[in-house]
């Protein structure tokens, strides 16, 4: 199914200082904007094509980090999801196509072709809106390397691949701040309007979303020489974020708000300082999210004790579950930090698991391969 993709943007006042080395948004192009359902300015101008097809990855991404529910979220390297766009002159000007959906996860054939159900087909679309693509047809195709419901922003790896591809086709004249908007449309249908895992996506690193109105992104720079490890079990149980999302209090006390906010002001600092310790102190401190999410996962509160008894610094659900995600400094303890993870899952929670152990993705979003025109 081919959809058309000409409709706007409704025009907002956008506080943003995008990466220095993304590229800057060209300003015939437009643009600060929302995601109103309301009628708004068309874009002006049309870029050409300057590549034929390009292969973009995005990639796996841990949101929340305890008590930055909806506002703080980072990128980890070596997992993610791959998406393939062509100008393909079949597809009628102005439409895109999924021609085709892989992956090694048996949720991946649940995916829907029709873009409009599928969040790489939303994100692209979206991404056409915003070029303002009329003269040409598109063609995608989806590589999933994370499954569904994972918790390591499954949904947000395909909307900004898709995103960092269709705009690789067209030069790259959108900026972050513009892909993560794409994304955004997309996230907003699948799984509620937060940027916690789709701006990390984007940006690389760790970002803090100072506001949504208007959408205010932080990227906070962890220092480079200092060592980070993750270590993720992911086990064989669904959680999708809707349903997650069902489960937290509509109001909280004063009393724990104020000790979230301290806890998450306190992980803000751990990350500019490159103190893994108190970052993960901070991380496993929340007591608004955690305690309403923990029983909905088999075996997590286990998981977090024994977590913490092998030597991680902490340890926390990555976004809605049922990912545990723990930090430690070195490689080699994350193994074995993950082993007791896996095992815990198992005894606990009946639940075969995975674990592996990842840095920091500091890059995000990137073309990994293209033909030119």
């Amino acid at each position: 199914m081919a959809i058309c993709c000409q409709s706007p943007f409704k025009p907002i006042n956008v506080s943003f200082n995008p990466n220095p080395n993304s590229t800057s948004r060209k300003s015939l192009l437009i643009c600060n904007f929302s995601h109103s359902k309301s009628q708004s300015v068309p874009l002006v101008c049309e870029p050409e094509p300057v590549l034929t097809s390009a292969r973009a990855f995005a990639p796996a991404t841990v949101a929340n980090l305890g008590p930055g529910f909806d506002f703080l979220g980072c990128a980890v390297d070596g997992l993610g999801d791959f998406v393939s766009v062509t100008v393909d002159p079949t597809i009628h000007p102005g439409q895109l196509s999924i021609s085709d959906i892989s992956g090694p996860f048996s949720s991946s054939k649940k995916l829907s072709k029709n873009p409009l159900y599928n969040c790489a087909g939303i994100a692209a679309i979206a991404a056409m809106k915003l070029l303002g693509i009329r003269s040409v047809g598109l063609s995608l195709s989806l590589e999933k390397g994370l499954p569904l419901g994972s918790g390591l922003g499954s949904s947000a790896a395909s909307a900004a691949a898709a995103a960092a591809a269709v705009n690789a086709i067209f030069g790259g004249p959108l900026s972050s701040l513009d892909l993560v908007y794409a994304g955004l449309e997309s996230e907003s249908k699948v799984s509620g309007y937060h940027a916690d895992n789709i701006a990390p996506a984007i940006m690389g690193g760790f970002v803090l979303i100072r506001s949504y109105e208007p959408l205010d992104l932080m990227k906070l720079d962890f220092p480079a020489d200092k060592n980070l490890f993750f270590v993720l079990v992911s086990p064989e149980f669904e959680a999708p974020t809707k349903k997650m999302r069902a489960a937290l209090p509509a109001e909280i006390g004063m009393p724990h708000h104020v000790w979230n906010c301290s806890q998450a002001g306190a992980l803000v600092a751990a990350v500019l300082r490159g103190d893994v310790e108190g970052l993960g102190r901070a991380m496993s401190s929340d007591k608004v999210v955690e305690p309403r999410r923990a029983p909905l996962i088999p075996g997590m509160e286990a998981v977090k004790r024994v977590a913490v008894e092998a030597g991680a610094f902490g340890c926390t659900i990555s976004g809605a579950g049922p990912t545990a995600v723990a930090v430690t400094d070195s490689e080699e303890k994350g193994r074995e930090i993950g082993e007791t993870m896996v095992e815990a899952f198992w005894k606990e929670g009946d639940l075969k698991s995975l674990a592996v152990v990842k840095r920091l993705d500091r890059v995000g979003a990137r073309v990994v391969s293209s033909i030119p025109r």
